[in-house]
């Protein structure tokens, strides 16, 4: 495992991640003509192993159509996934939005998709947790935020 050194540690920081659920009103939206839609932020960060760059932004280049239909089942909308290396070892950080009422379900929901399944089996490989995550058998850490502006 690598420890988390002190620049990744500033891209840890500085890289936008939901702690605290925010809210927005549809363009044109009356008081009280309609429900606020609540969106939640997050920021997660992963390592990859070394030579497996090439194989991750294959695999990402053709995401399966029911990979992506289930992400947006449930809930999870504004989706990216970045590159970075950082002293010669290559870091992911994703940023997503969920827009959904009941996030444990909807996570339970896609961890039950054989196809979602699958698509682990092939991205895991490739894939080095952090400290923080593997101690609890995730891939992905998420990360606070510090700093949002709609």
């Amino acid at each position: 495992m690598r420890a988390l050194n002190p620049v990744m540690a500033l891209v840890a920081a500085m890289a936008i991640a939901c702690t605290a659920p925010a809210s927005k009103k549809t363009a044109g939206e009356k008081t009280g003509a309609l429900p606020e839609t609540k969106v939640e932020r997050f920021g997660m960060v992963t390592g990859l192993k070394p030579g497996q760059v090439v194989c991750y932004k294959q695999l990402h280049a053709a995401v399966w159509p029911a990979v992506k239909q289930k992400i947006t089942e449930c809930n999870i909308r504004n989706y990216s996934i970045y590159l970075k290396e950082i002293d010669g070892e290559p870091y992911l950080f994703s940023y997503w939005e969920y827009v959904g009422t009941d996030f444990t379900a909807d996570m339970k929901k896609m961890a039950a998709d054989s196809t979602t399944q699958r698509w682990w089996k092939e991205t895991a490989p490739t894939q080095l947790p952090l400290p923080d995550a593997a101690a609890k058998g995730e891939t992905w850490s998420r990360m606070e935020e510090v700093f949002h502006q709609d």
